[in-house]
């Protein structure tokens, strides 16, 4: 096990989360996040570009059931939050999941899934450049799309690179502008679901029970909703990442994951149920573009210049935040021995330089790929970070199973948020992901990405392993230095 990262607010006091490290306070990350960059990014977290323009693969395949698959996703995300929040409001760190991992399960688990949590970023950076560029040459067809592509990554790398403040500031309005959105559509959705704009009238069930009924496709479809949508969920956990980098990160994580729960319910939740109530599930349009089709069955004028807009919105904001997310966890690993050292040095702002430097290369040769050779290279990529969520999640829930005994033991003051009926509903939490992955494999579908997932896991592991023996003094000297602060 290697050195903790120490927390990026402040140096704990000796006894505390993360006390074994350097003081970071002149050259470290700099606490630049204000609580309302914080509160955004954390209701914005949950509104991906995959809700916009991916939700309709799911309706089309479970039908109105798509909303138990989004209600058991839902809970799952709200579960896993919750064990994240308690570890990360006990010990705010840089490296967040990937660095408990690292204490509470050993060096292999947190080199392993900090490595594929960035590698699963860094290639959301070239599907999420690909997506902007492609609206953006739909706008301005003059300029090729592999230039918008390479415009878009340079323009969030340098608001990267100048401070995590820059960061923030984007994110607020990013996000600002998906939730505006997503609030109106609600609203615009359930005046509509009854009768109340002149020329309508109350739909009732008829979409909801009608068309097959409420699962068409039967109770099996609900599972392979789960497999289409629970990756959209993924960026939840960005939160407990950022938060080491404001002035009061414990209130950020907890006010954060108190939070989880309506957010979930109103912006996934709420929104699909206007769409399979207003329309037919099995409407072409629905599949397309489902929050498209129900604006224009409400004859909204310029409505595909008006969702173009919000997609691109959620796509610079995935971008925006997976590039922060990807250099955060390198340094995070670079902090801990496991990925180069200068992943761990910052700038004069106090940004990781280095760190975002890597994942943009990354990011960069991924996007090459998406227009070079998006069959084969870039689709392996794709399917090779799959399941990196249900890897994220199952190591999140064993670490909690084992940091939550040492910090009740050692300093119960910490525990501001607490995971609920512990341990039994994480145990069942954990049973319902292995579930998901068994499912995985037994689906047609998702086989293949959940193959190369493993993989992959096993390829990291193997190198984590590989490294770990030929520094084995390194190793025992990051033990005994973290034999006093590890919860």
């Amino acid at each position: 096990m290697g050195a903790h990262p120490p927390t990026s607010h402040a140096v704990p006091a000796a006894g505390e989360p993360g006390s074994g490290s350097a003081d970071r306070s002149t050259d470290g990350l700099q606490a630049g996040l204000k609580n309302r960059h914080l509160s955004m990014i954390a209701i914005g977290g949950v509104i991906g570009a995959g809700l916009f323009v991916g939700s309709g693969a799911g309706i089309k395949a479970a039908g109105p059931g798509i909303l138990l698959s989004y209600a058991l996703t839902g809970l799952l995300v709200v579960l896993v939050m919750r064990m994240l929040g308690e570890m990360a409001a006990a010990s705010p760190a840089s490296g967040s999941f990937s660095a408990y991992a690292d204490r509470a399960l050993g060096r292999w688990a947190g080199f392993t899934i900090g490595w594929l949590y960035w590698f699963f970023w860094s290639v959301v950076l070239a599907v999420e450049a690909t997506a902007a560029a492609a609206i953006l040459t739909g706008w301005i067809p003059d300029v090729p799309q592999w230039a918008w592509a390479l415009l878009v990554m340079i323009v969030l790398t340098g608001t990267n690179l100048v401070s995590v403040g820059s960061f923030g500031e984007f994110e607020f309005w990013f996000a600002g502008i998906k939730v505006v959105a997503i609030v109106i559509f609600i609203v615009v959705g359930a005046l509509a679901i009854f009768g109340l704009p002149p020329g309508h009238h109350a739909v009732g069930t008829a979409n909801l029970l009608g068309h097959g009924g409420f699962l068409p496709k039967g109770p099996g479809a609900i599972l392979s909703g789960m497999l289409l949508v629970v990756f959209s969920f993924m960026g939840s956990e960005i939160v407990t990442l950022a938060a080491s980098e404001s002035p009061n990160p414990v209130a950020a994580v907890r006010k954060a994951v108190n939070s989880v729960i309506w957010r979930i319910a109103l912006f996934y939740i709420g929104s699909i149920a206007v769409i399979v109530t207003l329309l037919p599930w099995d409407d072409p349009e629905v599949a397309k573009s489902p929050y498209v089709a129900v604006l224009k069955s409400l004859n909204i004028p310029g409505v595909d210049v008006v969702m173009d807009v919000v997609v691109l919105t959620a796509v610079l904001s995935c971008l925006n935040s997976g590039l922060y997310t990807a250099s955060r966890m390198a340094f995070s690993l670079g902090e801990r021995g496991d990925a180069p050292k200068s992943f761990a040095t910052v700038n004069k702002g106090g940004v990781p330089a280095v760190a975002i430097w890597a994942s943009v290369a990354f990011g960069f040769i991924a996007t090459i790929f998406s227009y070079t050779s998006k069959d084969t290279i870039f689709q392996f990529l794709l399917n090779s970070s799959g399941a990196v969520a249900l890897f994220v999640w199952l190591v999140i829930c064993f670490s909690q199973l084992r940091m939550r005994r040492t910090i009740e033991r050692e300093m119960p003051e910490r525990l501001t948020v607490r995971m609920w009926l512990y341990p039994w509903l994480t145990y069942a939490t954990i049973a319902l992901i292995v579930f998901v992955v068994g499912y995985m494999f037994y689906d047609k579908d998702g086989r293949e990405q959940m193959v190369l997932s493993v993989v992959a896991a096993v390829v990291v592991l193997a190198a984590g392993l590989v490294l770990q023996r030929r520094r084995p003094r390194e190793a025992a000297a990051g033990r005994a230095a973290q034999a006093a602060d590890t919860p």
